[in-house]
This record gives structure tokens, sequence and C-alpha cells, in this order.
């Protein structure tokens, strides 16, 4: 391992606003769980998660937007997190956290409607395991313990197999599709705020002539 990655893991262990439990103490009973926006962000407001965030840029982006909103990034790698967590803290960002956790443990660490939505934004696709898919109906399941009834999915993809492998699933798991574009920024209606908040790497696939994929869908209940 890289003295990068182990300054970054030591430095990880200063921040106010990252959790990292160990297994054990998931499942032993994580203190946060359904306590999240009055124990942690001290007030009421809406808890949104982005999953697989990687350096944190979508969860810090939209909490510099939307400042009465309340925004987890979730992701395993710590070295990535430090990224995220040394803006938020130098911004002084206080509608931002991260915990560091795998998204098949989600539940251990939300209660039933405390979240009101989740970003998915440029997963691995993983074209050759469909169960490791975030948007795969196993991992859908989990989200659905702990969205709200009226919680919205955002997936942001350029994979056009994710893509459509996204769509048939909402379609065969009768969830409800509100919207859906296979090329965002050639979408005429300005008024989508998905197209507000971008991405290092999102940025530089568009400056490769890709194009980035969106789907927002409710869970069924």
């Amino acid at each position: 391992m890289g003295k990068g990655k182990l300054a970054k893991f030591e430095e990880n262990k200063l921040f106010a606003n990252l959790f990292q439990p160990t297994y054990v103490e998931a499942v032993s009973g994580f203190p946060l769980k359904g306590q999240w926006a009055q124990t942690f962000f001290h007030n009421t407001a809406d808890i949104v998660l982005e999953l697989g965030c990687g350096k944190g840029e979508y969860t810090v982006g939209l909490a510099r937007k939307y400042p009465y909103r309340n925004f987890i990034g979730i992701d395993i790698k710590g070295a990535r997190l430090w990224r995220g967590l040394k803006t938020a803290t130098n911004e002084q960002l206080p509608n931002v956290a991260f915990l560091r956790t795998r998204i098949h443990n989600i539940t251990l660490f939300f209660a039933p409607n405390e979240v009101s939505e989740l970003w998915i934004t440029f997963p691995d696709p993983q074209p050759k395991k469909e169960t490791k898919r975030l948007t795969s109906p196993p991992f859908l399941a989990h989200y659905k313990q702990l969205l709200r009834k009226d919680g919205r999915v955002h997936l942001k993809t350029d994979d056009t197999d994710l893509y459509h492998y996204t769509l048939e699933t909402i379609q065969s798991e009768h969830h409800r599709l509100l919207l859906h574009t296979d090329d965002l920024y050639k979408n005429e209606d300005e008024t989508l705020e998905v197209k507000s908040v971008r991405t290092y790497y999102e940025q530089m696939w568009l400056d490769m002539g890709k194009t980035i994929k969106y789907i927002q869908f409710q869970l069924a209940h």
C-alpha cells in the first residue's frame, strides 16, 4: 500500500463527519440508525444518499446546491472518500457526511422511511456479474427497506448496457419510471437540475464525446 493511501487513512480518523464502523459494530446496532437527522445533522431535513460515491464530488456538489438537505456519501474505499471529506471540511459544509461500508450492508445503517432519495452516479456496470449491479433486484430490495414510499432513485451512467438493463428491471419489477433519457445533455428540458452537478469523470467523458444516460424512478410498494 502506498504512503499516500496510508496518510489518507490516518487523516480520515480525524474527520468528524466520517463513519467507518466494523461489521461487528454495525450488526450490534449502529447508533445513528433512524437518528441521522436529529443526532448528527441536528435538524429534521431530508436525507439523501449517494451510493458508491468515490471521491464524493456529487455528494459535495449536491450539498452546496441544497444547503437545507442532508447528504451522505457511501463507499468502501477510504482513500477515495478522503477527497470528499477534505473538501466538505474545508468548506465547512454542515450537511455532509460519509459512511464507509459496502452497499449491500446499507440496511444496517438506515431505518425504514429514513431516506428520501438515492443517487447512483456512474457505478461499475458489472458486465459479467448482474447481481452486483447497483440497480439489480437484490440491491433494489435493500433500498426499499429504507426509502420513503415517495422516495426517488436516480441513476447517471455512461454505460449503455447498464442503462437498458435498469429500464428493463424497472419494468419487470413494476417500479414507477418517472424520467429517462439516453442523452442527458441533449435533452431540451433546461429545468432538469440533474444537469447542474458534474463530476470530474463525467466532464471528462463528455469531452470525449460520450453520452450520459439518466433514469429517475420510484420503487414499487
